[in-house]
């Protein structure tokens, strides 16, 4: 009779990096930066702020905002990107890239959170992508179609067809992220490309399917954009991240929303998941049976791709049942972290 493998107890991997993430301004940012400056090193901040950063100078600023929302004695490092609008130009992009801003975001106008400032036509913005094309600068990319008459469900395979296919033969030095990839085609088409296009994938994506939100009764703190779909794509999601490519690496997306604005009737997208980011990782790494895979997704692959350092840190993790809290009290109300069914298994030491 072979002998049952016992649980491995801990892991101790290299300090992850987040390649996007939600801070917002303000008492939210104040409260939600020492979750993810707990747990990565470095973590790519989103630009979709009421109004929208989209010049240097305002992510200079906004970086120090950040920076004073670290908890003393930990170091965090947050790299900056700016919104790409009809209105940006190439000289803004030299700028950028100047004061350190590591990317620039894409949002098409209406996608998502503060999207409204985003890109209505890619022909606008045609001198602005092809400064980032020659300045090495990449291209975030919030993957989905706006047209209403594109079923909320298809929006990221039809953006396939109609707007990244013909972007990256446009700029075909680009170098293109794809953010929080959600769908089959989406890990094939990144899979096709040689080299200069890579994807991020969070662990909400990893681990739940659109039964999680829908099936017996809407659950608002699982509706994010794009949303979640069915089975077999969080499966290839799953096969991806956890196969080794170095072109898909971790992205939480955490994006707190106050309570009051999840549970109404018309709920914002997006999941908090920065309290609990890399346990959720680990989670579902250990379900596929490759908890040896997961240092390379979280801490090797978006820092060789962004051309930064490995971290020299680590992180451990011990295994344990813990049912973490529910709500999240701020000053302007709470917040409501997305926490799965029966609690996590796994939790950073000290945490």
């Amino acid at each position: 009779m072979c002998a049952t493998r016992s649980p491995v107890p801990s892991i101790t991997i290299a300090q992850p990096d987040d390649w996007h993430v939600h801070l917002r301004d303000g008492a939210m940012l104040s409260a939600v930066v020492p979750y993810t400056a707990r747990q990565f090193a470095r973590a790519i901040v989103m630009p979709n702020l009421l109004p929208p950063i989209t010049t240097a100078e305002q992510a200079l600023a906004y970086r120090q905002r950040i920076l004073s929302a670290v908890p003393a004695g930990v170091a965090f490092t947050p790299l900056m990107t700016i919104y790409l609008t009809d209105r940006t130009t190439a000289a803004d992009i030299a700028r950028a890239r100047d004061a350190g801003v590591v990317a620039v975001k894409l949002y098409p106008a209406g996608a998502t959170t503060n999207s409204d400032a985003g890109v209505t036509a890619l022909h606008r913005v045609a001198p602005a992508l092809e400064a980032m094309q020659r300045l090495g600068v990449p291209l975030l990319v919030h993957g989905e179609v706006t047209d209403p008459a594109v079923d909320i469900f298809d929006r990221e395979s039809v953006f396939l067809d109609t707007v990244l296919d013909p972007l990256r033969k446009d700029f075909p030095a680009l170098r293109v992220v794809m953010e929080h990839v959600t769908t089959r085609e989406a890990v094939q088409y990144v899979q096709s490309v040689a080299q200069g296009l890579a994807a991020t994938i969070t662990a909400h994506h990893l681990l739940f399917h659109r039964n999680a939100l829908l099936a017996g009764g809407l659950r608002p703190h699982y509706y994010c954009l794009p949303i979640l779909k069915r089975a077999e794509h969080r499966d290839a999601l799953l096969a991806a991240a956890t196969g080794g490519d170095r072109r898909f690496f971790l992205g939480t997306d955490s994006a707190p929303h106050p309570i009051h604005r999840k549970e109404c009737a018309q709920g914002c997208a997006g999941c908090f998941t920065a309290p609990v980011a890399i346990e959720l990782y680990v989670t579902a790494f250990e379900a596929a049976g490759a908890l040896d895979r997961l240092e390379a997704f979280a801490s090797h692959h978006g820092a060789d791709f962004y051309g930064l350092p490995r971290n020299l840190g680590a992180l451990t993790l011990h295994r344990v049942a813990w049912e973490p809290p529910k709500r999240i009290d701020t000053a302007d109300e709470g917040l409501h972290p997305l926490i799965p069914e029966g609690g996590l298994g796994w939790r950073v030491a000290n945490g």
